[in-house]
């Protein structure tokens, strides 16, 4: 069994510039409480010319890319998309952006609206909150159960935006109601539903949870961010949440991501890649391209012509400012 080599879409990343300023937790003196411990190493700018070339560098035949919102400055809510539609107006990545809003604010259409006026917004991502445990989960539920929150999610409808939802598994069920009422805007989850803890009885309610959300036709999920805290990352640690998350899913509602440069703290690029291929080595053609790279440009709206590009035409407009 040969690892894939067909074309990839790196569907959730980040490209920054912390020197910059705009994201107040990867400041020099900022350190908040993070899944993989101490952050500092990756307050270092990281753009299309990074990301090309940790692909270059293990053969992935990387062709396109989605960025993902980074908590940018609160007071500036459309900022970080046009931020971003410049990097790609420059160096041909990323080819869709997910920003950010704050879908509890009584105002927040208009902040849609802008948002959905850029080229390369795609959707929104507005973390919840969560609780610390299932333990804790019912008496101090997120903000999908917010009803304020519930009509700033539906709102995306109006502006013809999905939504990608990063939250612990055990409030996944609180999204019955959005998910119920509103058929219609596609929901990505983030990270694989942050399975941190690999406890058996943890596991076990983590897979329960994306069971109810697979239910839902409108649902897809990035396997990303599952990395372990101090362990690296290795194929035995995560080939059976790969494996679980593709029996509950199916090869047409998963997508393959680096959440780089956030996850070089768990594993490198070659790591992480590479794992995903030997895992998937077993897979046919149809299903290795299909979430790799086709269910991206289908989820995301990407242009279709991105599958017959070449990574090395990528690499070349990454290294070439316009």
């Amino acid at each position: 069994m040969e690892l894939y080599t067909g074309p990839v879409i790196d569907a959730h990343h980040h490209f920054w510039e912390p020197h910059l300023g705009y994201q107040p937790w990867l400041r020099p003196d900022a350190h908040i409480p993070f899944r993989y411990g101490n952050y500092d190493p990756i307050k270092v700018d990281f753009l299309p010319a990074d990301l090309t070339d940790l692909a270059a560098s293990i053969n992935l035949n990387l062709v396109g890319s989605v960025t993902m919102e980074t908590e940018w400055e609160l007071d500036d809510p459309v900022g970080e998309m046009r931020y971003t539609q410049n990097i790609a107006d420059r160096f041909g990545l990323p080819n869709a952006g997910v920003g950010h809003a704050i879908l509890k604010d009584p105002q927040v259409q208009g902040t849609l609206e802008e948002l959905a006026e850029i080229p390369i917004v795609r959707g929104v991502r507005n973390k919840p909150g969560q609780s610390d445990s299932p333990a804790s989960a019912e008496s101090n539920p997120s903000l999908l159960t917010d009803p304020q929150w519930q009509k700033g999610y539906a709102a995306l409808r109006t502006v013809g935006l999905s939504f990608d939802l990063q939250v612990a598994w055990w409030h996944m069920t609180e999204a019955k109601t959005v998910l119920d009422e509103n058929p219609d805007i596609p929901l990505i989850i983030n990270h694989s539903g942050l399975p941190a803890d690999r406890h058996p009885e943890m596991i076990a309610g983590w897979a329960r949870a994306l069971e109810f959300m697979a239910q839902y036709p409108q649902v897809s999920i990035k396997i990303s961010g599952i990395g372990l805290k101090d362990q690296p990352w290795t194929v035995e640690n995560n080939r059976p949440i790969v494996e679980r998350i593709t029996e509950i899913f199916g090869t047409e509602r998963i997508m393959f991501a680096s959440n780089f440069p956030v996850d070089s703290i768990a594993g490198s690029f070659a790591d992480i890649w590479n794992g995903f291929r030997e895992i998937t080595s077993g897979w046919s053609q149809a299903e290795q391209r299909a979430a790799y790279a086709e269910n991206a440009v289908r989820i995301y709206r990407l242009p279709s012509d991105l599958l017959n590009t070449t990574s090395e035409a990528v690499r070349t407009a990454a290294h070439v400012e316009k």
